[in-house]
């Protein structure tokens, strides 16, 4: 289902919507209270540090981005990280390790096979259980993707996405808005907040939302192209998204000179039946337009339509860097001392 509009008006702007809605939003926050607070007692602690990658928002924010790059920010300290994550769409309860040669998208859902092109990862409904497997493999590392509000394991750092675009939406629980949980406390438990966007949307969501971050640790940063090497200039292009948030998709196209002559927006992890692709492929050929689609969509694509679809491909960069290295510090072995070149 798409998200209604009126959960993205700012908290100044609620419409009659969200205040009727608002007392079924209370309750649902009062369950989720309740939910962590039991299961806190019984959380696994794990053996080693595991960081946690969640967010308070539903949908989409940016999360699968940010593990791609913790992973790749770990690998360059010489730590392989495993991720854990419950694999949205996905048929497997594991906990089971993602082989995209052996996996399909219909049994591990589309965002861990692409997690599994950067590392190991485990897909476990049972988060504890999968961090258990985790353990058992070796890693030195956990991150848990998308269990900030699952109490099953102990966090040593929980690190909470936002999209900086829309924030906390009006600032209300399910259904009455998005998220699932107040802001003030999730924010409570986090250890950092990650906010996504470009500059101007950055600005606006510390305008709005600055008093309620306080002292936590604030990281930036965007989603980008990654140089492919494909010139996007002119190209005739049908684009298709089920992602959070396909309009970025979208004007991430046309920022990179794309001529988007249509644009599908599907719904988040929406499957691509035969019937679904036939239709896309008919229409783009109609129009003598290129069919392209975003990373985790190609995920779910059968492997004889790949050929036929092109990838726009992004890749999170943070603002300051360095800001997140003091983040991850305490739980990291040291760095090994640089050796000097013989003369």
């Amino acid at each position: 289902m798409r998200a209604p509009g009126f959960w993205f008006l700012p908290p100044q702007r609620r419409d009659l919507r969200a205040l009727l809605l608002a007392p079924l939003g209370r309750l649902y926050a009062a369950a989720t209270a309740r939910r962590l607070r039991r299961g806190d007692e019984g959380a696994y602690r794990a053996s080693v540090p595991v960081i946690c990658i969640g967010n308070l928002n539903v949908g989409g924010v940016g999360k699968t981005p940010t593990v791609m790059a913790l992973v790749q920010r770990l690998a360059a300290r010489g730590l392989t990280a495993h991720v854990v994550t419950r694999g949205h769409g996905g048929r497997l309860q594991g906990p089971v390790r993602v082989d995209d040669r052996r996996h399909s998208a219909a049994e591990t859902g589309d965002e861990p096979r692409l997690l599994a092109a950067f590392g190991p990862v485990w897909v476990a409904k049972d988060r504890a259980a999968g961090v258990r497997a985790a353990e058992a493999a070796g890693a030195r590392i956990i991150l848990l993707d998308d269990g900030f509000q699952n109490p099953s394991v102990a966090k040593d750092l929980s690190l909470v996405v936002v999209d900086a675009e829309q924030g906390f939406g009006n600032g209300l629980c399910l259904p009455a808005g998005p998220l699932r949980e107040p802001v003030e406390t999730g924010l409570a438990r986090a250890d950092a907040v990650l906010s996504i966007g470009p500059a101007g949307a950055q600005a606006g969501f510390r305008g709005l939302w600055g008093g309620a971050l306080g002292s936590l640790p604030h990281l930036t940063a965007r989603l980008a192209p990654l140089d492919t090497g494909m010139d996007w200039r002119g190209a005739r292009v049908l684009a298709f998204a089920g992602i959070g948030n396909p309009a970025k998709f979208f004007d991430t196209l046309r920022a990179e000179g794309a001529e988007l002559v249509r644009a599908e927006a599907l719904d988040d992890h929406q499957p691509l039946s035969q019937a679904l692709l036939a239709r896309l492929e008919a229409e783009a050929f109609a129009l003598d337009a290129q069919l392209v689609t975003t990373e985790k969509d190609a995920a779910r694509l059968p492997p004889a339509f790949r050929p036929r679809v092109l990838t726009l491909v992004v890749r999170l960069e943070f603002d300051a860097p360095e800001a997140l290295d003091h983040l991850l510090a305490p739980l990291l072995p040291p760095m090994p001392p640089s050796v000097p070149p013989q003369a």
